[in-house]
């Protein structure tokens, strides 16, 4: 984090010089000095710095300049850093403007020229001044910040990809935080240009596609080999562990992600069961640790590229993405895991990234801040969105079809809804529709027992089951009747496979109907869906793939 500003005007250049060098004696070791030739420049600088996020704990004018008066200076300023200390820098003949600075621009201070000795007449009462701030300030908060409205699906969009990808950012609210509109009425940013994304620099994205912001962050890296030992599709648990194993075993390791690390693991609030943490782990930490630990150890890492298909070429695997770029790999993972089912209820699909999310409890749950949140789910993904929910909203309604949670929650998660005093447990109710304007408004809900009910809904957060994400796969590989893909032993008594299977040997465990090409984790046929078992998949396929590149 940068050192807190002080900045100094005047239109002389030998004053602003040596005041510019006194300051800089004194103060460098604990702020910078930045010095401007006129008010507008101030302006200017001050503008700048907040859309940064930098701090500016004091600004001295000099009252004469040509243009605009210090006061005028002192007083624009203090809309923008209102507990910034305020000095005005004036003539023995000037008091009058001390007086008026104290009036308009609640002056903190006033300094007649020349202060020589520093030591005597400007050190002491800036020190003074300085303290007083340090006591008083809130501190600014830099980084990348989002400033949009809640229920935009673009802004969704993006709070999504930056989420998922482990980029630090902060929401901020249009209509509701006073900071929002600070810095769109700095950057002249209209309605119709929301949402914007502002960097840590101060450059700010009008309204920006996934693409731009990727580039602008250095997330769109290419691919630095012409041939890999193993392209792993997919950033979850079992992706993740196979390019730790395989970067570790000195393979030419490249992992590709539509969206980011983590899968749907990664967008859990807390991970309660893993080994090795008692206390829990969020989703986004085990995949941030994950991908340093693949970095560290030489694996390469492609986000925001999507798998169109996958083609045999004389025994190569020829990736293809949707950009028109080919990759090709001696062998291939499949670890893309499962999908979210769409729910069929009517208005749904129109109001998805408006108000009805499915998963992205972590990403929204800012936006539902003293609100009432509706969760449809009776698995652990459910439970724990409307745990953290709970943290953020006023009431959380947690939607279960069936007659219990019991049979498909596990049971310290039960216990810790019952004792949330804002959470409502539902049993025996279905979404039959919902309304709203360009959003979720209100959602009708039914149940057996009595006739629909109407009831008022901020947001709508939905778990009710996944599918493989298996459609990218050439159709030489062979998966089950819920399109799964099916591996190993469980290829053998399918009518299909001794067509395709023209190998000397068995497929390998994790090997599917294709020779040298692998699926690990959710999207294979009789996977556990745990993380445990996810990452032990990702770990044992690299083995199986180090024996299949030693026998070709």
């Amino acid at each position: 984090m940068s050192e807190p500003v002080i900045l100094v005007v005047d239109d002389d250049p030998q004053v602003l010089g040596a005041i510019r060098r006194d300051l800089k004696t004194h103060y460098q070791t604990k702020y910078r000095v930045l010095a401007a030739p006129s008010g507008e420049t101030a302006l200017q600088t001050a503008k700048e710095l907040k859309t940064r996020g930098d701090a500016l704990a004091m600004i001295i004018s000099d009252q004469r300049m040509p243009g605009m008066l210090g006061v005028d200076v002192l007083s624009q300023c203090r809309e923008l850093y209102p507990y910034a200390r305020r000095v005005l820098l004036t003539a023995y003949s000037d008091i009058q403007a001390a007086v008026r600075g104290i009036n308009e621009a609640h002056l903190n201070h006033y300094l007649e020229k020349p202060w020589d000795p520093p030591e005597e007449r400007l050190y002491p009462p800036l020190d003074e001044l300085l303290s007083q701030w340090e006591e008083e300030y809130p501190p600014e908060i830099p980084g990348l910040r989002v400033v949009g409205h809640p229920w935009s699906p673009r802004a969704h969009a993006i709070k999504e990809f930056l989420g998922g990808n482990l980029v630090p950012y902060r929401w901020l609210e249009i209509d509701h935080d006073p900071e929002a509109k600070v810095l769109t009425e700095l950057n002249a940013v209209s309605t119709d240009q929301l949402p914007v994304v502002i960097l840590e620099s101060g450059e700010v994205l009008r309204n920006p596609e996934i693409h731009q912001i990727a580039e602008v962050l250095n997330l769109a890296h290419k691919p630095t080999h012409d041939l890999y030992d193993v392209v792993i599709v997919g950033a979850g648990p079992a992706g993740l562990a196979a390019a730790v194993y395989g970067a570790s075993e000195g393979m030419k390791t490249l992992l590709l992600d539509s969206h980011g690390p983590g899968g749907q693991a990664g967008a859990s609030s807390k991970i309660e069961n893993y080994l090795g943490f008692p206390n829990g782990v969020s989703g986004s930490d085990l995949a941030r640790r994950a991908v340093t630990q693949a970095q560290r150890l030489g694996a390469e890492f492609m986000t925001h590229v999507e798998v169109l298909s996958v083609s045999v070429e004389g025994g190569y695997k020829h990736v293809a993405l949707r950009d028109g770029r080919v990759i090709v790999a001696r062998a291939v993972i499949a670890a893309t895991g499962m999908t979210y089912r769409e729910h069929s209820a009517a208005g749904v699909a129109e109001r998805t990234g408006a108000g009805i999310y499915y998963g992205a409890a972590v990403t929204e749950a800012q936006s539902c801040k003293g609100r009432r949140v509706y969760v449809i789910g009776a698995g652990n993904s459910a439970g724990q969105s409307a745990v953290y929910l709970s943290r953020f909203a006023s009431e959380v309604h947690l939607l279960v079809r069936r007659d219990s949670l019991g049979d498909t929650m596990s049971d310290y998660l039960i216990k810790q809804l019952k004792d949330l005093p804002n959470v409502r447990i539902r049993c025996g109710l279905e979404l039959d529709r919902v309304e709203g304007e360009g959003r979720l408004e209100r959602i009708w809900l039914k149940s057996k027992a009595s006739d629909l009910e109407l009831e008022d809904a901020d947001a709508l957060f939905i778990f009710i089951g996944t599918q493989p994400h298996s459609g990218w796969l050439p159709p030489e590989v062979l998966l089950n009747e819920k399109g799964f893909v099916l591996t190993g032993r469980d290829l053998r008594p399918v009518e299909d496979f001794l067509k395709i299977w023209k190998k000397d040997r068995e497929p390998f465990p994790l090997e599917t109907s294709v020779a040298g090409l692998f699926a690990a984790g959710d999207v294979r046929a009789g996977a556990m869906n745990r993380v445990a078992s996810a990452v032990g998949e990702g770990s044992m396929c690299v083995k199986l793939v180090s024996d299949y590149l030693a026998e070709t």
